[in-house]
């Protein structure tokens, strides 16, 4: 018991200390891996990704991918200036790569690296439909995302340790904990936990997409492509890492307008064509 209590005195020390803070919350969030660690390991798992895939250059919709994205980059990079965080991008390598892959999926990798499969864009089905999901991932790397679940992880791995040091001389209690805690620490916490990120990359990524001058609107229409495509395959909301389809739709819709108020703060009154 006294090891135990020491262990866990330890992981909680760890959660105090490793921690940053999000820029577009304001609030502590766990960071046991620094990005001087994080954006090299990323970086060389997204060349590997390129290495082992069809990358597409040159066409229209690569250049579409590379112009939404750096639309994007430079509207982030205005509001993170504009609210203090004048160096928060110096490490970042923006890298922007279209996929030959069915996939219906878009990824952002910490530090800036982003990939696009072809699959996702029939329901994107225009540039602002990309600009919604653009914005969505790179709020994910801006918001160091990947890093806060890596290190919610570490403490999930922790925790399970010190019940399991706690309980070693109670098999019949120990047993109970290895079978229930993994469940319970997923439903209860990192799903949740996965959830909020998603709601996050959405709220921000609506402000982003905004000031780069995509209408805000449209998130919402993505998202009904979205639902529309899944069909009855949806995992109900508790059990997933992502808000529901519906859940997400109401959010977006209600969000779309202060999303326009903020772009307006930047000068951003009237947006780009939807085609």
């Amino acid at each position: 018991m006294k090891h135990s209590k020491i262990l866990l005195g330890l992981l909680i020390l760890g959660v105090v200390y490793a921690c940053a803070t999000n820029p577009f919350t304001g609030k502590k969030t766990m960071a046991f891996v620094g990005n001087d660690q994080l954006f090299p390991s990323a970086f060389a798992q997204y060349n590997q990704v390129k290495s082992e895939s069809k990358v597409i250059t040159g066409t229209s919709d690569a250049e579409m991918i590379t112009r939404v994205g750096q639309r994007i980059a430079a509207a982030a990079e205005r509001w993170l200036v504009a609210n203090g965080h004048h160096s928060y991008l110096d490490d970042y390598q923006w890298e922007y790569t279209l996929i030959q892959d069915d996939q219906v999926n878009a990824w952002c990798m910490p530090g800036g690296k982003i990939a696009f499969y072809t699959g996702i864009l029939p329901i994107a089905a225009n540039e602002t439909g990309v600009a919604a999901i653009m914005g969505h991932e790179v709020v994910h790397a801006l918001a160091n995302h990947g890093q806060q679940r890596m290190s919610a992880a570490y403490l999930q791995q922790g925790l399970a340790v010190a019940g399991n040091v706690a309980l070693a001389n109670d098999q019949q209690a120990l047993g109970i904990f290895n079978q229930s805690f993994g469940v319970v620490s997923n439903v209860a916490g990192m799903l949740p936990f996965s959830r909020s990120h998603e709601t996050e990359a959405d709220k921000v990524g609506l402000i982003i997409m905004a000031i780069a001058g995509y209408n805000p609107d449209e998130a919402a229409e993505l998202w009904k492509r979205m639902k529309a495509n899944s069909g009855s395959s949806s995992t109900p909301e508790f059990l997933s890492t992502h808000p529901s389809n519906d859940s997400r739709i109401e959010t977006l819709e209600a969000l779309a307008p202060k999303a326009k108020e903020e772009a307006a703060k930047f000068g951003t009154t009237s947006f780009r064509p939807i085609n």
